[in-house]
């Protein structure tokens, strides 16, 4: 490391590399392994029984989109994925707006999360939790994960992997049983496409055009893998092997999405188990207490495909978000203090930040639909930001071919092209498929970035200019 390099690190904490390649992939499957066992109400009725379908086709449209980000990961090597690769391939406008458009994502996860957690156990339990319950619940949850994520990153993975790979056994398990308890029936996918949108509403007479846009939407349930380069400073692996850990997590929740979803649209019509395409969560859960009486086992499968697969998404997101902020604040994005660290080398201000969003979203979600709105134009903002980190890809293919890419993306350009049109479709889709809440959701929290960018543009970056280390040494921007 150059000494011009070491003087802009001063003042900034360093991220401790301690990370086993299992506990990257466990953070990173986590993330993406969305809550299967609450959600699943909102992809029958987007997909109706093709919904297993829409899994295996997203999870073949995402795959090129990670072999991309395996690329770059491997080549830049640095916290910060999209707000680096964008602001080297691009500049530090792209950088900003990609970074920004990922962490709305991100950020929605936790108090929407935590929610769906006493959701769950509203309902399991048959609770009617008042307003100051729900507040001090989610309050104490959102607690317990700022001091996680503020301990040993170790133990963060370890929880996660146990979290995780109970998660994949009760799912399958479900599963299995499903397909062969008698009830399930190949007549419950006729008609094959059914959905609520396209103007589908509670018949599903949506068609192909609703099945579509339901697809689309089902991006959400798969972006996390990018998650990974959040913590490739902390590997203590070979920087190639960050390809296992983002290819792996991809392709374990995707077979897992298609079979889950093949056994559970099989166990009854599209109206029933949406009941009347409704959105309702817990169909697996209704249909297992319905169909089998079998009260114990529904909270079984409560535990293992809502609290721990909630939980493992919030725990990945949570760090990943943190880690982000803080190589923004290293970079110079954000002030210097987004750096710091703790003495487990943990950032300190983007925990406690995460943290105050989460809990003032918790009364905003609660007030009225705000949050609800924001929710759903994850699958939007991630969608913009694999699009933009595409085209950064190909330029940086057309103008430093002479970078040593640790791994080797197969396909080149055509490859890199193919990857960017396909997630350009993907946010095109779910453009169509928001309604007007999201839309003004999405504005507000562009336009505060909106701001913050033109002040450090005006201001902070006449003084202290961007700066990212690329292979050929450290750069201003």
């Amino acid at each position: 490391m150059s000494e011009n390099v070491v003087s802009r690190m001063e003042g900034s904490g360093k991220l401790k590399k301690s990370l086993r390649l299992l506990y990257v992939y466990a953070l990173a499957t986590g993330a993406i392994l969305t809550f299967i066992g609450y959600w699943d109400g909102i992809f029958l009725t987007g997909a109706g029984p093709a919904t297993f379908l829409s899994f295996a086709l997203m999870t073949l449209m995402v795959l090129p989109v990670a072999y991309v980000y395996c690329e770059l990961t491997a080549m830049l090597p640095n916290t910060g994925a999209e707000l680096v690769f964008n602001t080297i391939g691009l500049n530090k406008y792209w950088g900003f707006f990609s970074a920004w458009a990922i962490m709305a994502a991100w950020i929605a996860v936790p108090p929407a999360a935590v929610m769906g957690i006493l959701e769950w156990i509203n309902y399991a339990f048959r609770l009617e939790l008042s307003f100051a319950t729900i507040v001090t619940v989610a309050a104490v949850v959102l607690v317990l994960y700022t001091a996680l994520s503020l301990s040993d990153i170790q133990l963060s993975g370890q929880i996660q992997t146990f979290m995780l790979f109970s998660a994949l056994i009760g799912v399958t398990l479900t599963g299995i049983i499903f397909l062969f308890s008698g009830h399930w029936s190949i007549a419950n996918f006729s008609p094959f496409f059914q959905s609520a949108h396209a103007g589908g509403g509670a018949a599903g007479t949506g068609g192909i055009p609703g099945w579509i846009i339901g697809t689309a939407l089902i991006v959400t349930p798969f972006f996390g893998f990018e998650t990974v380069p959040q913590m490739v400073e902390e590997g203590d692996f070979p920087i190639k092997d960050t390809s296992k850990a983002i290819l792996g997590s991809v392709l374990t929740c995707g077979a897992l999405y298609v079979f889950f979803f093949f056994a559970l649209a099989g166990m009854g019509d599209w109206a029933t188990l949406t009941e009347g395409g409704t959105n309702a969560p817990f169909v697996a859960i209704k249909v297992i207490e319905n169909t089998f009486g079998w009260y114990g086992y529904s909270l079984f499968f409560g535990v293992t495909a809502v609290l721990f697969t909630i939980g493992t998404c919030i725990l990945g997101f949570w760090i990943s978000t943190v880690r982000l902020m803080y190589a923004m604040g290293r970079q110079g994005f954000l002030p210097k203090i987004f750096s710091k660290v703790n003495k487990n080398n943990q950032p300190i201000v983007p925990n406690l930040l995460v943290l105050g969003l989460s809990l003032g979203a918790i009364f905003i979600m609660n007030a009225g639909t705000y949050l609800e709105d924001f929710f759903t134009v994850m699958a939007l903002s991630v969608a913009i930001a694999y699009s933009i980190t595409m085209i950064s890809s190909i330029k940086m293919a057309n103008d430093h071919p002479e970078w040593d890419r640790p791994y080797q993306l197969k396909g080149g350009q055509g490859f890199r092209w193919f990857a960017f049109f396909i997630a350009l479709a993907i946010a095109v889709l779910c453009a169509l498929g928001l309604p007007i809440g999201a839309w003004i959701s999405w504005g507000w929290y562009m336009l505060f970035g909106l701001v913050l960018i033109l002040y450090m543009a005006n201001f902070r970056w006449k003084h202290e200019p961007i700066w990212m280390i690329t292979p050929d040494g450290e750069k201003e921007f």
